[in-house]
C-alpha cells in the first residue's frame, strides 16, 4: 500500500464497496476500510445488507414461499406433492452459502480492481487522515486526498426491551433461528418486521403478532396500497396491532413476557421469541474524532449537501449515514456519484426516483409521490389503477391479488408516482422508475408495446386507465 492514497472509503457495504470499485475504475488509488467479520471471525465485505440484511432475508423469504406453495398451492396446478417437510437447517445453510458466495465475489472485485482492503474500524481524523483499529486493538494511520464515509447503520434498540435475554433478538438474530418459534412477537410493523414475520409464519409459527406504535399502517406508502397490504397480510395470519407501544419486557422461563399499551388500555403477551424491528440508526458513533470537526445532526446523521459533500473539504458521506431513505440502492448510487465527482466528472443522484420495496407476498413497491401527499398540497393530478385480477398472466400464476396504480400531472401528464402491490412488483417498479427518470408521461407508457401475456402489461393498462381507457378492466374512472 502506498503511503498516501487518492481515496479512502470507510465501510464496505453497498454504498462503500460500490464507491470503492467505481473510484478504482476511474483510475484512483483506492483503499477500503471495514470492520465486518463473519460468524467464524473472518473479515468479509458486504456490510449489513449482504451479511445479515437484504440478501439473507430474501433467501429465507424465497425458501419459505416455496415451502408454502409445496404445502398448499401446487395441488391447484395438478402437482401433487406428498410428505412435504421442513428442513430448517438445510434452508439456513443455503442462505449462508448464498451470502458467502456474494461476499467473496466482492472480495474478488476488490482484488481485480486493485483496491486495498484493510480490515478494521476506521475513524476520521483531522487533515483527511484515518486511524484504523484492527480486531486485536492495533492501530495504524492512513491518509488520502479524499475520504468517503460509508459506515452504514445499526438496528435501533429499545430500553424497554433489552436484547440481553436469549429470547429477544434484533433483525440479524431473527434470520438465524435454528427452530421455528411457536409464538412469535415482533415490535415494529414496518418493512423489516413484515418481512421477518412473513418468513416465520410461512415456516409454521402458530401465531405472529406485530406491535406497531404508529396508528397508521405503512404511513410512508400510498394509503390505498397500504390498506390492501394490511388486508392481505392479516389474511395470511399476521396479527398486526397498531397504536401499540411496548412499555416493558421480562423473561419468564424460556419465554418472554411483554406489556404494551394499546390506546388507553394496557395488555400483556407471552412469546417464545421476540424480534425488535423498530428501524435503524446511523452507525456514526466514534466515526470521527473531535479534532476532525465533522458535522452531525441530532439523529447522528452526517450533514451533507445534495452531492454528499460534508462540511470538510475532500470528505464525503453516503448511504445510511446521511439523509434520505436507508436503502442499499440509494447508497450505491451515491457512491457512484461521489466517485465521479472526485474524478472531476459531473454527477448527481435523482432522489425523486428512489424505488422502495417490501418483499412480502404480495410484494409492495412504490416510487415518487403518494396520492395523499399530492392531495395535501392541492396538486392537480389524475390516477389510473389496474387490478391484477384482470391480468391473464397473474391469473395463470394464481396471483390475483393487488393492483398497479400510476399518478400523473393533469396538465403535463408527467408521471408523479407509481404504487404497486402484487407478484414481482420489485421488478415491475423499474418500468415506472425509468419512465420518471426520463421525464416520461402516462401517455408514453400507454403508447409502449408490452408482451402478452405478461405482468408488465398491467403497467400499460394502468397508464391507459389514467386517461380512462383501460382495455381489460371495467373499473370506473376515479373521480377527480
Amino acid at each position: 500500500m502506498s503511503a498516501k492514497a487518492d481515496v479512502i472509503v470507510i465501510g464496505a457495504g453497498p454504498a462503500g464497496y460500490v464507491a470503492a470499485i467505481r473510484c478504482a475504475q476511474l483510475g484512483l488509488n483506492t483503499v477500503c476500510v471495514d470492520d465486518w467479520v463473519d460468524p467464524q471471525g473472518q473479515p468479509v465485505p458486504g456490510g449489513t445488507c449482504l451479511n445479515v440484511g437484504c440478501i439473507p432475508s430474501k433467501s429465507l423469504l424465497e425458501s419459505s414461499e416455496r415451502y408454502v406453495q409445496a404445502l398448499h398451492e401446487l395441488g391447484d396446478h395438478g402437482v401433487i406433492a406428498s410428505s412435504v417437510s421442513l428442513d430448517l437447517e438445510r434452508m439456513q445453510a443455503r442462505k449462508q452459502r448464498i451470502v458467502g458466495e456474494l461476499t467473496q465475489g466482492i472480495a474478488q472485485l476488490f482484488k481485480a480492481n486493485r483496491i486495498d482492503w484493510v480490515p478494521g474500524r476506521g475513524q476520521l481524523l483531522a487533515e483527511r487522515c484515518v486511524r484504523v483499529t484492527d480486531s486485536a486493538g492495533g492501530t495504524r494511520e492512513l491518509s488520502a486526498d479524499h475520504i468517503i464515509l460509508a459506515p452504514g447503520s445499526l438496528p435501533v434498540q429499545l430500553d424497554a426491551v433489552p436484547l440481553a435475554a436469549p429470547q429477544v433478538v434484533d433483525s440479524s438474530g431473527a434470520l438465524a433461528f435454528t427452530e421455528v418459534p411457536r409464538h412469535l412477537g415482533i415490535i415494529g410493523a414496518g418493512v423489516i418486521g413484515l418481512e421477518l414475520g412473513s418468513v416465520w409464519r410461512r415456516l409454521g409459527a402458530e401465531s405472529v403478532t406485530l406491535l406497531e406504535a404508529q396508528a397508521e399502517f405503512l404511513p410512508m406508502a400510498d394509503t390505498q396500497t397500504a390498506r390492501e397490504a394490511q388486508r392481505l397480510l392479516r389474511a395470511q395470519g399476521l396479527d398486526i396491532r397498531l397504536a401499540s407501544r411496548v412499555v416493558s419486557s421480562q423473561s419468564v422461563g424460556a419465554k418472554v413476557e411483554i406489556r404494551y399499551q394499546e390506546g388507553e388500555a394496557e395488555h400483556s403477551a407471552v412469546f417464545d421469541k421476540l424480534i425488535v424491528a423498530v428501524g435503524r440508526r446511523p452507525n456514526t458513533e466514534s466515526l470521527a474524532a473531535d479534532a476532525a470537526t465533522l458535522l452531525f445532526d441530532e439523529w447522528g446523521l452526517i450533514h451533507v449537501d445534495e452531492q454528499c459533500r460534508t462540511n470538510l473539504p475532500g470528505v464525503y458521506a453516503i448511504g445510511d449515514a446521511v439523509r434520505g431513505p436507508m436503502l442499499a440502492h440509494k447508497g450505491s448510487e451515491e457512491g457512484v456519484m461521489v466517485a465521479e465527482l472526485i474524478a472531476g466528472k459531473a454527477a448527481k443522484v435523482n432522489y425523486e426516483t428512489v424505488p422502495s420495496v417490501i418483499y412480502t407476498r404480495p410484494e409492495v413497491a412504490w416510487v415518487g409521490q403518494t396520492e395523499q401527499a399530492l392531495q395535501a398540497v392541492g396538486a392537480d393530478y389524475r390516477a389510473g389503477v389496474f387490478p391484477l385480477a384482470a391480468s391473464g398472466r397473474a391469473r395463470a400464476m394464481g396471483e390475483r391479488d393487488g393492483f398497479i396504480k400510476l399518478l400523473a400531472d393533469r396538465a403535463t401528464d408527467r408521471l408523479l408516482g407509481a404504487h404497486m402491490i402484487g407478484p414481482h412488483c420489485s421488478e415491475l417498479i423499474a418500468e415506472a422508475v425509468i419512465a420518471m427518470q426520463l421525464g416520461g408521461s402516462s401517455e408514453d407508457l400507454a403508447l409502449t408495446m408490452f408482451a402478452h401475456p405478461s405482468l408488465s402489461e398491467s403497467v400499460h393498462e394502468a397508464a391507459l386507465a389514467v386517461d380512462g381507457r383501460a382495455l381489460h378492466s371495467m373499473a370506473k374512472r376515479r373521480p377527480r
